[in-house]
């Protein structure tokens, strides 16, 4: 590591949104932990990183759970440096109706998206606030506006909108930024997965999808990856408790 090499740690890097923001910024020059429940599912981002003449390190971690997080913040430091760029992606869909929905299922995406992005949060924040420089960036969802069978979703995206607004009045005098994304529909296996629950073919739940959406198409990982690579940058100094909606047209 260089010594004026910055590090990120994206959480939930496997695949999907993770993985595409963990290779852009790379690609930007961070070297990344990929981090993700499953260490060895991390290993395809890793590859891709380190192909293209990145630096990436494949890290298994639970995000709700303390210890962990704190053996693997720790993992990250001494093999990559200091973690100044935190990307809290990592998520779960439980979905359901209400009157159906299991307290268990209530519990678990509550657990890995807000105290997930909580122990993350906190686990890198004195390191931030040592380098006077630091850039959080929550993943919430078109979802924290409300949406019908994920009453679990919703409440946890439109936690860490909350969340991410209120690290942006703590963190802010120390030169660090909190921002939120919050995606559309974005084509991952999450998004297919919906549809398969659903019951609808895939291609044709992205067509319908894409017509409801004044872009005309669905949105890709890459398009959320060059948000965050926005808002993990030097540029974005002056960005803060921002809620982006990446969702191919505007929201309420």
């Amino acid at each position: 590591m260089t010594n004026n090499q910055r590090t990120a740690i994206v959480t939930g890097a496997a695949r999907g949104i993770g993985a595409a923001v963990a290779k852009r910024l790379a690609a930007d020059g961070l070297a990344v932990a990929v981090l993700d429940l499953d260490e060895a599912a991390c290993t395809a981002t890793v590859e891709a990183i380190t192909a293209a003449g990145g630096q990436a390190l494949a890290v298994g971690a639970d995000v709700s759970d303390e210890a962990s997080v704190s053996a693997a913040v720790e993992r990250v430091t001494a093999e990559l440096g200091s973690p100044t760029v935190l990307i809290n992606n990592a998520g779960i869909t439980r979905d359901n109706l209400l009157f159906k929905m299991p307290v268990e299922d209530w519990d678990a995406v509550m657990a890995v998206h807000l105290r997930g992005a909580f122990l993350m949060s906190r686990a890198v924040q004195g390191f931030m606030r040592e380098a006077g420089f630091g850039r959080i960036v929550n993943l919430s969802s078109t979802s924290a506006l409300g949406n019908r069978g994920q009453v679990n979703y919703a409440a946890a995206k439109a936690g860490m909108q909350g969340f991410t607004k209120t690290l942006a009045f703590e963190l802010g005098k120390f030169g660090v930024t909190a921002n939120a994304i919050a995606p559309g529909f974005i084509e991952t296996e999450m998004t297919a997965a919906t549809a398969e629950r659903v019951g609808a073919d895939f291609d044709d739940f992205k067509a319908m999808a894409a017509a409801q959406i004044p872009v005309n198409r669905v949105g890709q990982p890459d398009d959320i990856a060059h948000t965050a690579s926005f808002l993990a940058s030097e540029g974005a100094g002056f960005v803060s408790g921002q809620v982006i909606y990446v969702a191919g047209g505007p929201k309420d």
